[in-house]
């Protein structure tokens, strides 16, 4: 690769990112606490045939619509997120770690429900296990966070709507409606078998097996093209875009489909790579950039985050340099 090719490649990324810095994202979903116990495994318990950790160190990351957010901010892009919470020690931490991040984070506080917690335990580099505290919000605080979905709706450039089917997004079909009318793109990362309720969205960005769950097996590409594209006509979208893991990522539009092979270099954790590629994609179409464009910057991004532990996201240098590898003949 010549000096002078990698050098007008890197300023095009650059240029990307400098655009990126004008758009304004707002992120709707399901906000969890992800928290990790790190440990030495050395012996199995005498009271039942399991591991013992002996835990060394923990963590705490932003999870759910919470991760997509924080990946949206790290690109440089204006993010304000609206979720609820509960009124406890870990709803507390979200916020507090969201205002760290530089997050706009209006949270809707429900005093009859937990904070989703996902709790893993790790040693020698493998989750043992994962335990996971949740409950539905209460329909009072879920009416308060549309109530301010529509209020914020205009002065945003894309709506990202991270449904981790816990409850979170009860009024996504209104949603969905309200920036459709405003001409706002909205971006839907998926959850469940019933589509329906995300009629007339911009784009929905299922991966592999949550579109297997919706349109069943196919054998060929002939037969994926031929089911995506009956999904996305049958919805009223104006795009789909499948993840398909070490397959790269495929887009479907009317008459159109573009196909991005897998970037990673090497697969560690694939846990929070949804939460990149939409992040990615909505700071990009936020900023004006075209839909082929932002899903070539999101596949880079995904395969840049399943190299590292749980939720993480990828910075701008690391993507800027991914790219700019892409662009050099």
């Amino acid at each position: 690769m010549k000096p002078a090719a990698t050098s007008a490649a890197r300023e095009a990324a650059r240029s990307v990112l400098a655009a990126v810095a004008s758009s304004r994202v707002l992120v709707v979903g399901d906000v969890m606490l992800d928290r990790y116990w790190f440990g030495e495994v050395n012996r199995i318990s005498p009271e039942a045939p399991v591991p013992v950790v002996k835990v060394e160190r923990t963590e705490e990351r932003l999870g759910g619509a919470a991760n997509v957010a924080r990946n949206a901010r790290a690109l440089g892009a204006a993010v304000t997120l609206l979720s609820v919470v509960g009124q406890d020690e870990p709803g507390q931490r979200l916020a507090g770690m969201l205002t760290e991040a530089g997050i706009d984070a209006r949270l809707q506080v429900d005093g009859s429900i937990a904070t989703t917690v996902k709790l893993r335990v790790i040693g020698r580099q493998q989750q043992l296990l994962r335990i996971d505290f949740e409950t539905t919000p209460a329909e009072d605080a879920l009416q308060a966070k549309l109530d301010a979905f529509e209020a914020a709706v205009a002065s945003t450039d894309v709506v990202i709507l991270s449904d981790y089917g816990k409850g979170g997004l009860q009024h996504i079909s209104r949603m969905i409606d309200v920036a459709r009318r405003a001409d706002k793109p909205v971006l839907v990362d998926p959850k469940g078998d019933d589509y329906s309720r995300y009629r007339g969205a911009t784009l929905l960005t299922p991966n592999r097996s949550e579109f297997r769950q919706v349109a069943g097996r196919w054998a060929s590409e002939v037969e994926l093209t031929a089911k995506a594209q009956t999904l996305r006509t049958g919805l009223d979208l104006a795009a789909l875009l499948v993840t398909r893991s070490e397959e790269g990522m495929t887009l479907y539009r009317d008459g159109a489909v573009l196909h991005v092979p897998a970037e990673a270099k090497e697969v560690y954790d694939v846990s929070g790579a949804g939460d990149t590629v939409i992040a990615t994609l909505g700071a990009l179409l936020g900023a004006g950039r075209s839909m082929e464009e932002a899903v070539r910057w999101a596949n880079a991004a995904g395969g840049i985050v399943v190299g590292k532990l749980g939720t993480a996201v990828v910075t701008t240098d690391e993507l800027l340099a991914a790219m700019a590898d892409d662009s050099a003949p």
